[in-house]
């Protein structure tokens, strides 16, 4: 028999034990507590890190009672890249403190670790001592209570497992505040092109730019059907990312054609809408390179408004950032090419020091090079090689030594990241025979282009002209072994 519950009485009995949580929290010594003190308890004692000004901008105003929407007017910023900044301070703040965290519950949650903290002698001197033995160094280092997540993602842009590649960074920041300017990021997969631009993204923020972030990755391949329908689906997520409405009918003009349409659109309504920079950072294009009648017009298009921001002032207001994987293999007029103006960026691997010093913010007492060094004999200074090595021995789960002895083999830490270049290899049996190549042979060789620019996308080669030679060791003592079976690709990894 269902149980009959009296509505009355429970909503009298939540009405009273909301009005006693507020009047328990307004009682709360650490009301007392002004807006800076809350900042410097969050940095000093729950994520012993300086907030960045987005990050302190988001506390201040969720603390005051604010919303997302009152914070994008007041700021400046993008309303989704704020909120996606709030949800990772609230994860990273719950993760400290071992309970969930939301705008709407921090004033009870931080009461209550303030109050925790300050009348527990315990607590207090566990403080003291974790300040006192904290590193005092110029690099940020992760601690015990963080939770180290598998490095999977691009590192965020707050994150002190960010490693600078000087002078990337800085050339980087100075040619965004460029009217109508092009940073052209160029790197194969892995090498930190996505994190290097969440650096740039929130320079940018910081200063009141707009941001508007398009992945063609996720760009389902019915969008690639035709041009038309291309600039369709790029003008609708860019109107999206900036928070307005679709206006595509009323700009989109069957007889004028896509591309004029386009311009129009972004003319005479986007840039108008807008009265800041727009940052239109574009992800992953080599996407498009796989298209070659959409890229002959996008690509040219791409560089044209770039000619139009160096005398229109319309067009001085988009600032583009175009990240890919490999050079473009389609021919294009040199005068028509995004790819050969504005700032170029080529993502180096790390070098030793930087190795040594990521080593050291995952917390391992690398004291010298010796350890560093042996790591990259075997990954070279690939970014995510090293940071998966990184990962596996601060968890203390394995040594250095016995990490190198069977990084190549089926036991390693690196067997997935390798199934997949293998399964890839597969299904393209002309790559094969390219990589083949490269893989029997110590020093360069020369290859068909289009399947050097794949080799390069995934990471597998490095090109020196028309030259290939291997990205590192891990690759050839891997893929020789698993390419030498009478050319199999089947065999126990595919059973």
């Amino acid at each position: 028999m269902a149980k009959v519950v009296n509505l009355g009485k429970v909503g009298n009995n939540l009405h009273q034990g909301i009005m006693k949580q507020r009047t328990d929290l307004a009682n709360h010594p650490c009301q007392s507590m002004n807006i800076d003190e809350i900042v410097e308890a969050v940095e000093k004692t729950i994520l012993y890190r300086p907030l960045n000004p987005l990050e302190r901008l988001i506390l201040r105003q969720s603390w005051l009672g604010q919303d997302y929407k009152e914070m994008t007017q007041n700021a400046r910023y993008g309303s989704n890249y704020i909120k996606e900044v709030g949800s990772q301070l609230w994860r990273e703040l719950s993760d400290a403190l071992g309970q969930k965290v939301t705008k709407k519950n921090i004033h009870i949650i931080l009461s209550h670790h303030e109050l925790n903290r300050t009348n527990n002698p315990e607590n207090q001197e566990e403080q003291a001592l974790t300040s006192e033995l904290r590193p005092k160094s110029n690099y940020p280092v992760l601690h015990e209570f963080h939770k180290i997540k598998y490095p999977s993602e691009p590192v965020p842009f707050n994150s002190p497992l960010y490693v600078s590649r000087p002078p990337v960074e800085e050339l980087a920041y100075r040619e965004i505040n460029k009217s109508g300017c092009v940073i052209r990021i160029k790197a194969p997969k892995k090498m930190g092109k996505s994190s290097l631009l969440n650096q740039i993204i929130a320079h940018s923020s910081e200063k009141g730019y707009k941001i508007v972030y398009l992945d063609f990755q996720e760009a389902e391949q019915a969008v690639f059907a035709s041009l038309d329908k291309f600039l369709r689906w790029f003008c609708a997520n860019v109107s999206r990312s900036l928070n307005l409405s679709s206006k595509l009918e009323e700009y989109w003009d069957e007889d004028m054609g896509s591309k004029v349409s386009c311009k129009i659109y972004f003319e005479g309504y986007l840039l108008e809408e807008i009265d800041r920079p727009i940052v239109l950072a574009l992800n992953e294009v080599n996407r498009v390179f796989e298209h070659p009648t959409i890229a002959q017009d996008f690509l040219p298009m791409l560089r044209f408004w770039h000619e139009q921001g160096q005398s229109v002032e319309a067009w001085q207001k988009l600032r583009l950032v175009v990240v890919h994987s490999t050079e473009i293999y389609i021919p294009l007029k040199i005068n028509q090419s995004p790819f050969n103006v504005g700032l170029s960026i080529q993502l180096p691997p790390f070098n030793l020091e930087q190795v040594k010093d990521l080593g050291r913010r995952y917390g391992l007492n690398w004291t010298n090079s010796n350890e560093a060094q042996k790591l990259m004999e075997i990954v070279g200074g690939h970014p995510y090689l090293v940071s998966i090595a990184l990962y596996h021995l601060c968890q203390g789960e394995i040594t250095l030594d016995e990490l190198l002895r069977t990084a190549p083999t089926q036991a390693g830490i690196y067997r997935d990241y390798l199934r997949s270049h293998l399964a890839m290899l597969r299904d393209e049996p002309a790559l094969t025979s390219a990589f083949q190549q490269v893989v029997s042979q110590d020093g360069s060789v020369p290859l068909e282009a289009i399947a050097a620019y794949k080799l390069e996308s995934m990471g597998l080669i490095q090109l020196e002209g028309n030259l290939a030679k291997l990205s590192c060791e891990l690759y050839r003592l891997y893929f020789r072994e698993q390419l030498g079976f009478g050319q199999a690709l089947g065999g126990i990894l595919f059973s």
